[in-house]
Order: C-alpha cells, then sequence, then structure tokens
C-alpha cells in the first residue's frame, strides 16, 4: 500500500520527489503517514479534503481487499 499512495500522490505533486510515506503494520491495521512539500500540502488534500478523502478510499480498498485496515496521514 505504501507503493500504491506513493504512485498517486507523487502524480498529483509539483514537487514529487519530495514525497514519502512510511508505513508500519500492527495487528492488522495498516498506518500510512504521509510527508509532502509544504507547496504540495494544499494541492493533495484538496477543496474540503475531497482528494485525500479520494486517495484515501483508494487505499482502504486496497487493504480490504487484503483482509486489513489502513489508516492514511498527512503530517
Amino acid at each position: 500500500m505504501k507503493a500504491l499512495v506513493e504512485y498517486i500522490v507523487g502524480k498529483l505533486a509539483n514537487h514529487p520527489d519530495q514525497v514519502s510515506v512510511t508505513e508500519s503494520e500492527a495487528e492488522g491495521t495498516v498506518d500510512l503517514k504521509l510527508v509532502v512539500c509544504e507547496d504540495d500540502k494544499g494541492k493533495i488534500i484538496g477543496k474540503q479534503g475531497r482528494v485525500i478523502k479520494a486517495v484515501r478510499a483508494l487505499v482502504g480498498a486496497a487493504a480490504a481487499k487484503k483482509g486489513k485496515r489502513a489508516f492514511l496521514e498527512v503530517e
């Protein structure tokens, strides 16, 4: 799922080289922390959070397919 988030956010960001994702997993739950350039934060979050909600929905669907839960946080 880390690669999925990096791919999606990398395509959206103006500075894809500054996109990093850390992944930790415990008891069927995957926690993803996304770090992007300050200039890209607004673009990644989107108006009223629509873009990040869509990314979270995709990550959640990918996790559900593997029988897990996923949480994505933007730092």
